[in-house]
């Protein structure tokens, strides 16, 4: 049985604006990434979801609380579907990283999570949540990290998703596709 997720990067906060690494630091959206969810909310209206999941940082669950306002639903908050934690590079604008981290264009980014760990975690809870809800449609907000990651997992190019984008996946028998 196929289970549909909808993946949904969080609305802006002024650290995406300036381009601030944010990892666990909890960042609330700013106006416009509230006006993001909002316009998200009116574009998948007609989408019967059975159940709505977050990251537990409060972009990302403010932006899935504004998706979840109209179809009366709660949002499950899980800590395993946060960003990646950056470690001390977190709280750098990404020239400040470049500046004081030379190396940091090679690949890895932070001194905390492995992309690897990241991967590890958000796609086992992608697994658990379609195997929770199969044969469903499940809204699933996260961050620009772990959508990247899962990209690369189910052998996409793995390009950054923008605030509020969406990309659709299919899970079926342990297994996630890219449908669009």
């Amino acid at each position: 049985m196929e289970t549909t997720i909808v993946l949904v990067r969080h609305g802006e906060t002024e650290w995406n604006r300036i381009r601030r690494v944010q990892g666990h630091t909890d960042v609330p959206l700013n106006d416009e990434g509230r006006r993001q969810a909002r316009a998200l909310a009116e574009e998948l209206d007609g989408e019967q979801v059975d159940a709505v999941y977050s990251s537990d940082l409060g972009r990302a669950r403010e932006t899935a609380e504004i998706l979840a306002e109209t179809r009366g639903g709660n949002v499950i908050a899980l800590p395993a579907l946060r960003e990646k934690h950056f470690g001390t590079w977190e709280g750098l604008t990404d020239t400040e990283v470049h500046a004081r981290f030379p190396d940091a264009a090679a690949g890895g980014w932070g001194d905390g999570e492995t992309t690897e760990q990241l991967a590890l975690r958000v796609v086992a809870a992608l697994e658990e949540i379609a195997a929770a809800h199969a044969g469903g449609l499940v809204l699933v907000v996260t961050h620009g990290g772990p959508l990247r990651a899962i990209l690369r997992h189910v052998e996409s190019d793995g390009s950054p998703v923008a605030n509020c984008g969406v990309v659709r996946l299919v899970a079926r028998a342990g297994s996630l596709r890219k449908v669009d």
